[in-house]
C-alpha cells in the first residue's frame, strides 16, 4: 500500500516521473538523481515499508533476487569492475528516506568512492559475550 506523504512511494508507483530501468508488479528500479557512480540505481518496492524491519519476508526475498539479477546485467552492460549493494536502516545507519530501498552502486577502478568503516579492536572475551547474547 502506498503512503501518501512518501516521496519514494510516489516514485515507485509512477506518480512522479523517473528514469526507470526495470519495473514489475512489486518494484520499480530507478536511476538515483544524486548518483555515487555511473549507473547508481535504487530498488524501490511499490508497497510502503519504512525499513527492512517492516518489510514483509516475501518482499525482502524478492528484493535480493532482483538485486542479483540487476547487478549481473548492469555489470555486463556498464563494464563496471565491481558492485556495492547497500541498504540502510535508521538515521544513525545513514537512512535519509524512510521507505525501504536498496542502492545498487556500480564500482569502477579509480572512481574515488569509499564505503568503509574503521575496524574496532575487540577482545576474544567480548566476542564470546556477543556470540552468546546473539545465539540465545
Amino acid at each position: 500500500m502506498m503512503k501518501d506523504d512518501c516521496i519514494f512511494c510516489k516514485l515507485a508507483n509512477g506518480v512522479i516521473p523517473t528514469n526507470s530501468i526495470y519495473e514489475d508488479e512489486d518494484f520499480n528500479v530507478i536511476l538515483d538523481l544524486a548518483p555515487a557512480t555511473k549507473g547508481h540505481a535504487l530498488i524501490l518496492p511499490k508497497a510502503h515499508a519504512d525499513n527492512l524491519y517492516q518489510l514483509p519476508d516475501e518482499t525482502a526475498a524478492k528484493a535480493f533476487v532482483l538485486a542479483k539479477k540487476l547487478v549481473t546485467s548492469m555489470t555486463e552492460k556498464l563494464s563496471c569492475d565491481g558492485f556495492n549493494v547497500v541498504q540502510n536502516n535508521g538515521s544513525v545507519a545513514g537512512q535519509t528516506v524512510f521507505h525501504f530501498h536498496m542502492h545498487l552502486i556500480p564500482r569502477y577502478e579509480d572512481d574515488n568512492q569509499r564505503i568503509a568503516w574503521r575496524p574496532m579492536e575487540v577482545s576474544a572475551e567480548a566476542l564470546a559475550e556477543i556470540k552468546n547474547t546473539l545465539a540465545e
